[in-house]
């Protein structure tokens, strides 16, 4: 865990920056949430018979993580979320020995448009980013995955109100860590990186790049556990939520 000095140790720490780079999600969106009671939904929805529902569930949570941790593959994932789940599942069928291809597929699709349709704002977030805009911050959203997918969260939230810039890798050609990323925003929100604060769930995309370009890093915790042994960065500060930042 870090102490409170880690909250310290930027001199600008609780100033007003002059802008705030956000992620999406994991830090303005909860998609964690919800997300098995959806997965185990689609599997009783489909099931004919040839599995059994938990145990799937199990097979299909194995996959995830195994296609997630992998960087090429998480890459290639988030560039096409409805393809990226249909794999999952069918990885898991061959594991479990099915070859129905069909109910595979139709397990994914529906998990992914439950998914668009249940995935919110954490509490307090919509109101912290009205209240920064308000405020007079800059504001960029920062966001990796695909095009279609991204700009969807944002025009269903209306997110265009309060940000003045916003990053999608599907639009923008790279995505986080690419210090392009963040090189952009700068200049869009004509800000220099002493007066900027990035704000994200992850330590590799989110937090390491901001800190390498000398920017204000603030950590989304949402479990709360703390700063993992082998972290490949530490945070100036750490948040559960980002209604921490008013």
């Amino acid at each position: 865990m870090v102490g409170e000095e880690q909250h310290m140790t930027n001199t600008h720490n609780h100033e007003t920056p002059n802008a705030i780079f956000f992620d999406l999600d994991g830090t303005i969106l909860d998609w964690q949430t919800g997300m098995e009671e959806t997965w185990l939904a689609s599997i009783e929805k489909h099931n004919d018979g040839s599995y059994d529902s938990l145990e799937m569930q199990k097979r299909i949570r194995e996959r995830r993580d195994w296609l997630w941790d992998d960087p090429e593959r998480a890459k290639a994932g988030r560039m096409d979320l409805n393809e990226a789940s249909r794999a999952i599942v069918r990885y898991a069928f061959e594991d479990a020995g099915l070859t129905a291809i069909d109910v595979a597929n139709g397990i994914a699709n529906y998990y992914r448009a439950q998914r668009r349709e249940l995935i919110a704002p954490y509490p307090g977030a919509m109101e912290t980013l009205a209240t920064l805009s308000e405020r007079g911050v800059r504001l960029a959203l920062l966001t990796n995955g695909e095009a279609q997918n991204q700009r969807g969260s944002v025009d269903k939230l209306d997110l265009e109100t309060y940000f003045d810039c916003i990053v999608i890798e599907g639009e923008f050609g790279v995505g986080k860590p690419d210090e392009r990323v963040f090189r952009h925003a700068l200049e869009a929100t004509s800000s220099a990186p002493e007066t900027t604060w990035m704000v994200g769930d992850s330590l590799i995309a989110d937090i390491a790049p901001a800190i390498e370009l000398g920017l204000h890093a603030v950590w989304v915790d949402e479990a709360g556990d703390g700063l993992p042994d082998d972290a490949p960065t530490r945070p100036d500060r750490i948040i559960k939520l980002i209604s921490e930042l008013l």
